[in-house]
Order: C-alpha cells, then structure tokens, then sequence
C-alpha cells in the first residue's frame, strides 16, 4: 500500500503530478507519479510501504488545487474474471485490512475516470456497485458513522472492465462526492452557465452551516465582468445588492429583482461607491492571471473589500507554475501588508482552463 491515485480533468495530468509531488517532498516523503496524458487521474507511488497513507492524512485535501480525489490504493488489479471480479476485490480489501480499519468504512464509491472513453465503464460501475456493496457488508465493513473520527470511504476504481485499482480515502481529509465531482443542476432562470462556477465555488469553500453568515441579504457585492449576469445572479440569490460593472448588458431578470445597479466601466478601472461598504467582490473577467492577481491585491489593499472569489484563466503551458507565482505573490503581499487572511484555490468541475479562488481577510486593527 504505497501509491495514491488523484483523479482530476483529463488534461490535467501533469499539474496534478508536480502539485502532489511537492507536497509529499515537502513531508520528507519522495516518490514518483505515474502520467498517462489524458488519463483524468495520476498515480503516485512511494519509495517506503505505508507512507502513501501518511500523505493521505496529512496533506490537507483542501489545499490541492488540481485533484478531485485523493485515495489509498493497492497494485492494480487486472485480467479480472467476467464470472467472477468480487473475490479478488475482496481478497485485495483483506490485505488491506492491516493497513487501515476496515471496520471504521461507511461509505463505498465504484468509480471511473471523468473521460469520454471512461464513462463508458459508469453504467458498469453503477450496476457492480450493488453486489460489491452486499459482499462487503458481509464482511462487516460499510457500517461505520461517516462523521466519526477515523471514519473512511472505501474505493474501487475501475481503468477498464477487467482492471481496477482497490483503496480508500479518509472521510475528514477527502471529496465527499463520487468521482470527486460537485454536480449542479443549471438553473432555468440563470443568465449563462457559468453561474455554475460561482455556485460550485460557494459550496467548496463556504461550509454549508456557515453560508448564511457569509452571504447575507444585508450586504453588498461587486461583480467585475460581470455581463450577462450568471455570477450576479448567484449573489442576487442569496439576498446580496450587486454592483454589476462591465459595458454590456446585464439581463432583464435580474433588473427587475432591484437587487443590482449596472455599471457601465472598465472592471480594471471600477473603484467602488465611497458611501457603500462593500463585503464581496467577485470576478471572471478573461484576462491574463497576474493581471488579475494585481487588481484583487489592489481591491484587498486599500480596503474596499474583505472577501472575494475570482478565477485566474491558466496559460497553455507552465499552468501549475503560473498558479504558484500568483498565489505566492497574494500572500507575499498581504503578509507584507500585515493582513491576516485565508486562502484557498480550487480546479473546479464546472472550471475549464482556469482555477477558481477564494481569499478571506480580516481588516486590520489600528
């Protein structure tokens, strides 16, 4: 039991690979990453026996932005029988047994790869997950409460139908969503699409119990680029008056909600009303990243807000390089500003090229 496997968008291989690699580098644990271009995950293999599952607890899951999933898993499993995939599984599971307790599973995940070539496993997995699920539940597994300390998710995650790699993930360091995927329904009403990136972003990085104190009918937003209106719209949801700043229009709707003035500028050059404290800014303006990485330091700096999520649109090349430099240089500047503050970043489902952020600060006392 010395690999991980880390699912994620397919084309994403190697930013997920040099991300995990420095983090287990950065806990004196080296390995290697196994890439298959397009393969929507990457597997890590440890030099030393029981350290993949170190990384699995100690690695905080919330601070890797590429993967969707972090498992424990055994060798593959392939050349599984037609007649018979369960007791191999079962076998492998056995083993495993050593590793973590069994007894403490509560949940299991029969998955693939989010490719079109493995989605067509997913009708497969869906049906194997049934009997799977009854023969593990034999074996006392399965029965464990989900939030308990310790509590973990078993996986089986299937390349092809006859291969399959066998592990778990920790319920408190993990995706709770099968496949690592947040799915959302679009909503009829909704400007464009991409309010989707706005409501996933919300979900990642707000805890469901604390949304109402951070998203209040009392508290004003800004939405820079914000045309026709998808991410607005999320904020009008909730209750937020948005300022909404971009020179096209927004939709009809949301006019008539009287939750929204329209600004008609240039986002680079918005500054926002003098007799109005604002509480989020939000942004997906197609620019290049450490453009936007200045103008959010710039909305954070001087004040004008204190929480925002905002994407940075990745280059072709150098992507995880990219990413790094922007935050690094947030987090220089608002140490060097003397800003407590929280940061979180996240290669969404909903995402393409781009990863989506979240900062949180606390206004300085003078």
């Amino acid at each position: 039991m010395n690999k991980l496997a880390l699912y994620c968008r397919s084309g994403f291989e190697k930013e997920v690979a040099a991300e995990i690699s420095e983090k287990a580098t950065a806990l004196g644990v080296f390995g290697f990453a196994r890439i298959q271009e397009k393969s929507g995950y990457v597997i890590f293999e440890c030099y030393q026996a029981g350290e993949a599952d170190r990384l699995a607890k100690e690695i905080p899951f919330n601070q890797l932005i590429f993967a969707r999933q972090m498992i424990v898993v055994s060798d593959l499993l392939s050349d599984l029988s037609v007649e018979d995939r369960i007791s191999p599984i079962l076998a492998q599971y056995q083993q495993l047994a050593g590793v973590v307790n069994l007894k403490q599973s509560s949940e299991l995940f029969v998955e693939t790869a989010d490719t079109n070539e493995a989605k067509e496993l997913s009708g497969f997995c869906r049906k194997f997950t049934v009997p799977l699920r009854q023969h593990l539940k034999k074996q006392g597994w399965l029965n464990f409460n989900e939030t308990k300390k310790g509590a973990v998710t078993l996986h089986v995650f299937f390349v092809k139908s006859n291969s399959c790699y066998v592990g778990y993930s920790y319920n408190n360091n993990h995706s709770k969503h099968f496949m690592g995927i947040h799915r959302l329904k679009f909503p009829a009403d909704a400007p464009s699409r991409s309010t989707l990136k706005l409501e996933e972003a919300i979900l990642t990085f707000i805890p469901k119990e604390q949304e109402a104190q951070h998203l209040k009918d009392t508290m004003y937003a800004v939405d820079l680029g914000a045309c026709p209106g998808g991410w607005t719209y999320q904020l009008v949801k909730r209750g937020l008056f948005v300022y909404a700043v971009d020179h096209g229009k927004m939709a009809e709707s949301l006019h008539e909600t009287g939750r929204i003035e329209h600004c008609p500028e240039d986002g680079f050059k918005f500054q926002p009303p003098k007799r109005r404290k604002i509480d989020w800014l939000v942004c997906d303006m197609v620019e290049q990243p450490v453009r936007i990485t200045h103008l959010m330091l710039k909305w954070l700096i001087n004040g004008w807000c204190y929480k925002m999520i905002f994407n940075l649109k990745l280059p072709m090349k150098k992507r995880y390089v990219e990413v790094q430099q922007c935050l690094e240089h947030i987090e220089n500047e608002l140490t060097k500003h003397e800003f407590s503050y929280q940061i979180q970043a996240k290669h969404l489902y909903h995402d393409r090229e781009e990863i989506t952020v979240y900062i949180e600060v606390k206004p300085k006392v003078n």
